[in-house]
């Protein structure tokens, strides 16, 4: 009976041995999966923003070209600054991502060596007990003095299972040292990529410096011609307010037109379309966060709402879209499928404006130097519209996006 006992125990052992060894391997693989999905995500954020910084230092260097410090390249600069913090919050990210990693790692380490170093004094007993009773005489000696041959048959069936039992044990021990050895192979691998990082975000930081001490003494120069950048800053108030009064204008006659038009469906934003024109109007709106940028490439450097002039913190500056920078030569190329419903030109001003309907919705291009269509036409998806100019050593594109008469973010419609 005390053998049958041993014999119980040993299975519960070994059964709860294997148990934990499977429960480890389960949530470390579980936790490396999350953290993989989670280090792409970081990684692919990260080269985007590090693509986002080399263009950004391109167009600086384009209005680095010209010996007049302008307003631009203060802009430029603050968005440089903000990509270069967000980089250095991603790679803050990651970091901490892989510290979890390599405490987990190290964890499970410990949680094997345990269970290595009980698995190991259990093999010593066995090999022990199995030393003691190695004859063939004493095995035959423990099955023949039973009380009877059904206890016979159990010790005869518990040697068997002893020795099998021995033989798997000592492939446990076998297979959690490899798994140690795998995973101490890949806690080396983890730390030599944490080294990588922190060696990146102490390059990032550095970085960071330089350009906040570059902005910091952009400021302190411009601030020297304050009345000629203020009287500069108004002129253009100026007409930026002209040339949104004109796209306004011509966004209120849209609507007039089209509203209660026989053979038309009024839509929510009071605008008469066909059937056509309302599948046109799904379909942009089905597209949102997906709608291609209206330029081949380039930056955001002013955002919509209303926000802090870069140099004059009392002064507010209020934007009806996006600005883009982009480099000079570029073309302006339209969002989505549509027709153009309006170009705006301000005499002796080389700014001109395109409006853009598609259905309910219209998109607004502002500040070309030349335009390639006419009203009325139907333009495709990246068809180019017109070619924005270049003044004040930069090439900015101002964009917008309207529902009916209602003004929205385009950041929120083109892709990111």
């Amino acid at each position: 009976m005390e053998k049958l006992q041993q014999q119980s125990i040993i299975k519960v052992f070994g059964l709860n041995i294997r148990l934990t060894i499977i429960c480890l391997l389960f949530c470390f693989i579980n936790a490396n999966v999350y953290s993989q999905t989670n280090k792409e995500k970081l990684q692919k954020d990260k080269k985007k923003l590090e693509a986002e910084i080399i263009y950004t230092n391109k167009l600086l260097n384009e209005t680095k070209q010209t010996t007049k410090l302008s307003l631009n390249q203060l802009i430029l600069l603050n968005t440089k600054i903000t990509q270069r913090q967000e980089l250095i919050s991603i790679i803050n990210d990651e970091v901490d991502s892989l510290n979890i990693l390599i405490k987990q790692k190290t964890d499970s380490i410990n949680t094997l060596n345990a269970i290595l170093k009980t698995l190991k004094e259990n093999y010593a007993k066995m090999i022990c007990f199995a030393y003691k009773n190695r004859s063939s005489y004493d095995r035959m000696m423990f099955i023949f003095s039973a009380a009877d041959f059904n206890q016979a048959y159990l010790r005869m069936l518990y040697l068997q299972q002893y020795s099998a039992y021995r033989k798997k044990q000592a492939e446990k021990i076998t297979f959690t040292q490899q798994q140690i050895n795998l995973k101490l192979s890949n806690l080396e691998l983890k730390k030599a990529e944490m080294k990588i990082l922190l060696n990146e975000q102490e390059k990032e930081k550095k970085s960071l410096s330089i350009e906040i001490a570059e902005k910091n003494k952009s400021i302190t120069d411009l601030k020297l011609k304050q009345k000629e950048l203020v009287k500069t800053i108004k002129e253009k108030e100026n007409a930026a307010k002209k040339m949104q009064s004109m796209i306004e204008a011509i966004i209120a006659e849209e609507i007039k037109k089209a509203t209660n038009k026989s053979g038309k469906v009024k839509t929510n934003t009071g605008i008469s379309l066909t059937p056509t024109e309302i599948k046109l109007s799904a379909d942009f709106a089905e597209n949102k966060g997906k709608l291609p940028w209206p330029t081949e490439n380039g930056i955001i450097t002013s955002t919509f709402g209303e926000h802090q002039h870069p140099l004059f913190p009392d002064v507010k500056i209020k934007n009806d879209g996006i600005d883009i920078s982009t480099n000079a030569g570029t073309n302006a190329r339209a969002i989505f499928n549509g027709k153009v419903s309006g170009i705006i030109s301000i005499p002796g001003s080389s700014n001109k404006a395109v409006i853009i309907r598609h259905g309910d919705y219209l998109s607004v291009y502002v500040n070309l130097s030349s335009v390639f269509v006419v009203v009325g036409e139907t333009v495709k998806t990246k068809q180019n519209i017109g070619l924005i100019d270049s003044n004040d050593s930069k090439t900015e594109l101002k964009f917008q996006i309207w529902y009916g008469s209602s003004r929205q973010n385009p950041q929120n419609w083109i892709a990111k």
